[in-house]
């Protein structure tokens, strides 16, 4: 027989399965109204507010009015709380292409919403990897994809991997993003200024003897000015998307 201490036969911790519906939360606890979803709404405003470093069993109870203790009733660990965290934010993916669409034109779409998700709660991207898609939401992501991937013949594996390359793609993006977007902010300027006093800084530094591709490049002026705010984005998805069809399409060749 399985062991099932602490995860009722699925190998999840209680808090997980009760975001699946499969336990009940508890019904009496040091203080009347405390549940898992106010203790996860909570610690996701905190994020939203200070960052994923303000959240902390000791902050979320001050918030709340409870001991830090009782929060352990309902979730087990920071990383369970991690987890229930995401999946609220994130939330259920929407209706993203009609029935029919062909796998391009879904896989985008998938991209472009998910890429929303991460602009609308930046702390998610701080969110350390603990594993597989675990929960509802993150779960019902996934199938998203698959779905959008079905009519391509690449074998259920390969279907995961383009998930994965994906998504990856589109996270390391908006971290990216959310990293440079933070600097310049720091540096009180509008983008195309920072752009040209970087552009003009390389200049000073790269020596053109020692390193003429640079050089070239500083010459034709594309960092003077600032790209359309979507620019990369667009260009690195259409460029990941290329690849998967050439899979795809190797795919349909073997037939």
């Amino acid at each position: 027989m399985a062991d099932d201490k602490g995860g009722g036969g699925t190998f999840l911790p209680p808090s997980i399965e009760a975001a699946w519906g499969l336990r009940e939360r508890p019904s009496k606890g040091p203080k009347p109204g405390l549940t898992l979803d106010r203790i996860v709404d909570t610690a996701v405003r905190l994020a939203a507010a200070e960052g994923l470093d303000a959240v902390s069993m000791g902050r979320i109870a001050k918030e709340l009015g409870v001991s830090p203790m009782s929060l352990y009733r309902y979730v087990g660990a920071k990383s369970e709380l991690y987890v229930l965290m995401q999946d609220a934010a994130t939330g259920a993916p929407p209706e993203l292409f009609p029935p029919g669409a062909g796998w391009r034109e879904a896989m985008e779409a998938w991209a472009w919403a998910l890429r929303e998700v991460y602009r609308r709660h930046l702390w998610l991207l701080r969110v350390p990897v603990s594993g597989p898609p675990a929960t509802p939401n993150a779960v019902a992501w996934w199938e998203k994809a698959m779905v959008a991937l079905g009519g391509t013949g690449l074998d259920e594996g390969n279907k995961i991997s383009v998930t994965l390359l994906v998504g990856g793609f589109v996270k390391s993006d908006a971290l990216m993003n959310a990293d440079l977007a933070a600097a310049i902010g720091a540096s009180d300027e509008e983008p195309g200024v920072v752009m040209a006093r970087y552009s003009h800084t390389l200049r000073r530094l790269a020596d053109p003897a020692r390193f003429p591709a640079v050089a070239r490049m500083l010459d034709s002026g594309v960092l003077d000015e600032a790209d359309e705010p979507d620019y990369e984005f667009r260009f690195g998805l259409a460029r990941v998307l290329d690849g998967v069809a050439v899979l795809v399409d190797g795919e349909a060749g073997k037939g």
